[in-house]
C-alpha cells in the first residue's frame, strides 16, 4: 500500500512540476505579453475614439467607462450585470442551444464526412446537394424554420446546427481525403480488412482535421445562433443584443457581445484541450512531445 502510494504521489508531483515547467516557459516567451498589449490597445483606442476625440463615427458609441461600469455595478442603470441573475439565465440559454447542436452536429456531421472521404460513390450521389445547401446562410433559414418547428425552441436550434453540421462535415471529409494513399495499401497488404483500414488507418488519419472542424463548428455555432435568438428568441446572448438595439441601450450590446465572445473562446479552447488529448501520437510524429 505504502509502495501504491508513494507511486501516486511521484506521479501528481511530476504532473505539477511539468505544469510548473510550462507555466515559467510560457511566462518567459513575449506571446501573453504581446496579448496584454493588443488588449490595451484596443481599449486604449475605444476610450480615446469616444470620450476624447470624439470621433464622428465613434461619437453615439457607448464609452468604455458606461460599459465597465454598468457589468460591474449591483445596481445597473440599463439592467443587467455581474451581479444580476438574468445575465446568467442569457448565458445559460445560448450555452444550452450551442450544446445541443454542437453535439448533433459532430454526431451527424463527423460520419457524413468520413462517408464523403471514404467512399467515392457516396460522394458523387450525394456530395452536390451537400455542396449546394452549405452557402445558404443561416438568417435565410430562419422563416422556414419557424414554420417548420413548432415553438421557437427548436427552431433557434435548428438554425444554429446547421452551419457548424456543414463545417464539421466538410472538414472531416478533407481529412479523409488527405490520407496518403501508401498508408492504405500498406494496411492491406499487411492483411488488414476494410473495417480495420478505416479504424486503425482512415480514423486517426482523420483526426486532426476533424479537430480543426470542430473548432470552426463551434464558433459558427456561437454567430448563427446570434441570428437565430435575434430573431426567434425569447432568453440569450442574441435576444439580449437584439433588445439593446431596440431599446437603445447600447452599454448591453457591448456586454452581450463581450460576454459571446468569453464564453465562445472557452469552448474553443476546451475542444482544442481535447483534441491534444485524443492526438498524442500527432504530437509525437510531429516531434513536439517531450
Amino acid at each position: 500500500m505504502e509502495m501504491v502510494a508513494s507511486g501516486a504521489i511521484g506521479r501528481e508531483d511530476s504532473r505539477l512540476a511539468m505544469i510548473r515547467r510550462r507555466l515559467a516557459l510560457s511566462l518567459r516567451s513575449p506571446a501573453p505579453y504581446l496579448a496584454l498589449l493588443g488588449f490595451a490597445l484596443f481599449l486604449g483606442f475605444w476610450h480615446l475614439a469616444v470620450e476624447v476625440w470624439q470621433l464622428p463615427r465613434f461619437r453615439a458609441m457607448p464609452s468604455l467607462g458606461a460599459v465597465v461600469g454598468d457589468w460591474i455595478s449591483r445596481d445597473p442603470i440599463y439592467g443587467l450585470s455581474l451581479f444580476t441573475p438574468e445575465y446568467y439565465a442569457h448565458i445559460w440559454a445560448s450555452l444550452r442551444r450551442v450544446l445541443l447542436a454542437f453535439a448533433l452536429a459532430t454526431a451527424l456531421g463527423v460520419p457524413l464526412g468520413m462517408a464523403f472521404g471514404w467512399s467515392p460513390a457516396f460522394r458523387r450521389y450525394v456530395f452536390p446537394l451537400f455542396e449546394i445547401l452549405r452557402p445558404i446562410p443561416a438568417l435565410a433559414w430562419v422563416p422556414l424554420a419557424i414554420v417548420m418547428f413548432h415553438g421557437t425552441e427548436s427552431s433557434v436550434r435548428f438554425i444554429t446546427f446547421l452551419p457548424a453540421f456543414f463545417a464539421t462535415a466538410l472538414n472531416t471529409m478533407l481529412g479523409v481525403s488527405s490520407i496518403d494513399e501508401s498508408y492504405l495499401r500498406a494496411a492491406r497488404c499487411l492483411g488488414a480488412s476494410r473495417w480495420q483500414t478505416f479504424r486503425h488507418v482512415v480514423v486517426p488519419g482523420a483526426m486532426p482535421f476533424i479537430f480543426t472542424g470542430l473548432q470552426i463548428s463551434i464558433g459558427v455555432a456561437w454567430f448563427s445562433l446570434v441570428a437565430g435568438e435575434m430573431l426567434a428568441g425569447e432568453f440569450g446572448l442574441g435576444y439580449v443584443i437584439y433588445t439593446g438595439y431596440t431599446l437603445v441601450t447600447y452599454p448591453t450590446i457591448v456586454i452581450g457581445m463581450v460576454t459571446l465572445g468569453l464564453v465562445g473562446y472557452v469552448s474553443s479552447a476546451i475542444i482544442r484541450l481535447v483534441g491534444r488529448r485524443l492526438m498524442q501520437w500527432h504530437a509525437r510524429n510531429l516531434g513536439i512531445e517531450g
